[in-house]
Order: structure tokens, then sequence, then C-alpha cells
């Protein structure tokens, strides 16, 4: 599930926008949080290519699966989840690059 776009919105949480419509908000912290600081959050964007959320320059990046089942897996309020039309259970864990 490639990620179409994002918004940084404070600290390391993000508004996900997924490629299937369905837009997530999440906190990545414990993602990225010892790949990623505070400072270099700013330098996220998506890799045109691969859909997937990189920062500094892609020396880190996410795998859309594991991006998306992430997010799906800690968006427990229903404000977080805006629109759902895929199962998470059919996501497959990549490890973080």
């Amino acid at each position: 599930m490639k990620l179409s776009r994002f918004t940084h919105l404070q600290d390391y949480v993000f508004s996900l926008v997924f490629a299937n419509g369905e837009t997530i908000e999440s906190n990545l912290a414990d993602l990225i949080g010892n790949h990623v600081d505070l400072q270099n959050l700013k330098t996220a964007r998506i890799d045109p290519e691969w859909g997937c959320l990189e920062f500094s320059s892609g020396r880190v990046d996410i795998e859309p699966k594991t991006l998306y089942r992430y997010a799906m897996d800690r968006s427990h309020a229903p404000a977080s989840r805006l629109h759902a039309t895929t199962n998470p259970e059919n996501a497959t864990m990549i490890p973080l690059i």
C-alpha cells in the first residue's frame, strides 16, 4: 500500500494518506524514534518510485506495507481512521531499513 501524501502534524505525529484513499493519523515515535531525531523530521518526503516515507535524503525509509500496518495497528480512535477500504491482516511486515 503506497503512501500518496502526508502532513507532519507535530513531533512524530503524521497524517498519512495511502493509495487506497485511507487517511490515518499516527504517532511514528516507536517506529522511527531511534533512527530519526526531532530535527530531522522536517526532511520527510515520499520516494516517488516506491511510495515509502523517507527521511534524511533516503538514509532512513519505511517500506509502505510496514508503515500502513503500523499505522492501522495504532489507529484506535474513530477520528484517526477516516475510511477503511482494505484489510490490514493481509499486509506483510518488512523491517525498517
